[in-house]
């Protein structure tokens, strides 16, 4: 059953910010670019602190509008959500010791969007390191071991994970050895996620159903993210500038996980407006020219927050 239902008045809503998104960057095509917007009208609870239960949270079908968003996209760094919960997992199951290391490893993942902090939660996760290409048998059982996270999010049973591949560490120059061998010579087994499926992750950590309400909380302080300018522009790789969070007013609250490489620039984030109903946005843009360009996400944050005031004022 799909956790989201889609919503009337969202739908044109939806549909006007992205034929706005296309007319204002024209080379922009439609299929380069997936879109779901969630939308937590009361009574829907959020953001509670794992106030209510599971059982209880799962019970509620947000409102949503979704364009392509099933389709399989490469998610850069926004892959880094999944890696986040699947610790959290592990370190409540007790299949892992935590440690200041592993912690600061964690915080450098979300925070800082650290490529060399996510090497080492992998390796954590999976039981596996990086180096030189391995005989027959041994690549087998490697490469059974690092699918543990593709296996821990299939059983959650959410028919959005059905199709996602979360098995490989983020880099930025590139997989050697044994990792580019995983890849797959076309480079098939590389990540993959849909809009869809991470917008249900988040939903799931800010409703604080993500492994536990304490857990869920804590993932939430690390996604935080400021407005404010003074502190954006001390931080060149903030996350916000030229993401979903430069679209938004100073007075907005957000949480995100931006994804950039040479060929995506993509966002998830979760949005408190003064005024409006909060909502979840994620969206991927493909294409080498588009990934460098840092007016179409904060444009697409921005036509969605005035949406959402008007929302707001309606009642």
């Amino acid at each position: 059953m799909p956790f989201f239902q889609r919503d009337d008045q969202l739908a044109p809503q939806g549909d006007r910010i992205l034929a706005a998104t296309r007319a204002e960057f024209p080379s922009l095509a439609p299929n380069q670019i997936a879109f779901t917007w969630l939308v937590y009208r009361p009574p829907i609870p959020v953001n509670t602190g794992g106030a209510i239960s599971p059982q209880q949270f799962w019970q509620y079908s947000v409102g949503g509008y979704s364009y392509r968003g099933v389709e399989l996209i490469y998610p850069a760094s926004v892959v880094k959500l999944f890696y986040l919960v699947a610790v959290q997992e592990w370190l409540e199951q007790g299949m892992i010791a935590p440690s200041s290391e592993l912690d600061r490893a964690i915080r450098d993942m979300i925070v800082d969007s650290s490529n060399d902090a996510t090497g080492l939660v992998v390796d954590m996760l999976t039981g596996t390191t990086s180096g030189p290409e391995l005989p027959i048998e041994p690549f087998e059982t490697w490469k059974y071991q690092r699918n543990i996270v593709n296996r821990y999010f299939k059983s959650l049973g959410w028919e959005e994970l059905d199709t996602i591949n979360v098995n490989q560490k983020t880099w930025c120059d590139g997989p050697y050895g044994r990792e580019r061998a995983f890849y797959g010579e076309l480079m098939e087994n590389r990540n993959l996620l849909t809009t869809e499926a991470v917008a249900r992750l988040l939903h799931s950590i800010v409703g604080g159903v993500a492994v536990s309400g304490e857990r869920s909380q804590f993932m939430m302080r690390l996604l935080h993210r400021s407005l404010n300018p003074t502190e954006l522009a001390a931080d060149p790789e903030n996350q916000v500038t030229g993401f979903l969070g430069g679209g938004l007013p100073q007075t907005a609250r957000l949480w995100s996980k931006a994804g950039l490489m040479s060929r995506v620039r993509h966002d998830a984030a979760y949005i408190e407006l003064p005024d409006a109903p909060p909502y979840l946005l994620v969206v991927f843009t493909e294409g080498r020219d588009h990934s460098q360009n840092e007016a179409i996400l904060p444009f697409i944050s921005q036509q969605v927050a005035a949406a959402m005031m008007e929302l707001g004022v309606r009642g």
